[in-house]
């Protein structure tokens, strides 16, 4: 069966992100914008990734120009803003179309997952969460509006995490 980690997608600063690598740990994918109203949720997602890194959570931010030209930027400004105003070290993927025709492969096995509202198919905004367990199955989707500390989140994260 191929999963997530299966899928090829470029790294943010070029090459592949090699998912490959993140087989056995649990994955927090995250569709980013660096001129969105949401895009103060940069600094609870590195937050995260510092707290649970250890035990196994890798943060994945993939970046997205599909909402409202909100991550107009090329792979250095997105990067250089990261850094620069949220500390983000967690890995990066190059900026891809997460709706439409264009939709990458990683989001083609994404967003058959419902949220807890029922919610399947196309990505909403920017910032919509996607976890997926160590197995590589979709554990869980959570809309956009759900900060990185929210205890739904949280759980769910801890309930998937293999150390």
């Amino acid at each position: 069966m191929t999963t997530v980690f299966d899928v090829e997608i470029d790294a943010l600063t070029g090459g592949s992100a090699e998912l490959s690598q993140y087989r056995g740990r649990a994955l927090l994918v995250v569709n980013v914008a660096s001129e969105c109203g949401l895009t103060n949720q940069y600094a609870g997602l590195q937050a995260l990734w510092q707290a649970y890194a250890s035990r196994g959570l890798v943060v994945l931010g993939v970046p997205c120009n599909q909402f409202g030209g909100q991550e107009p930027g090329s792979a250095a400004d997105i990067a250089e803003f990261c850094e620069r105003n949220y500390g983000v070290s967690f890995p990066m993927t190059a900026k891809v179309e997460v709706n439409g025709a264009g939709r990458h492969p990683l989001y083609q096995q994404l967003v058959t997952t419902a949220d807890a509202a029922g919610h399947t198919g196309d990505i909403r905004w920017n910032f919509e969460k996607f976890l997926v367990a160590p197995d590589g199955s979709v554990a869980g989707r959570f809309d956009p509006g759900t900060e990185p500390d929210a205890p739904e989140l949280v759980a769910a994260i801890e309930k998937v995490l293999p150390n």
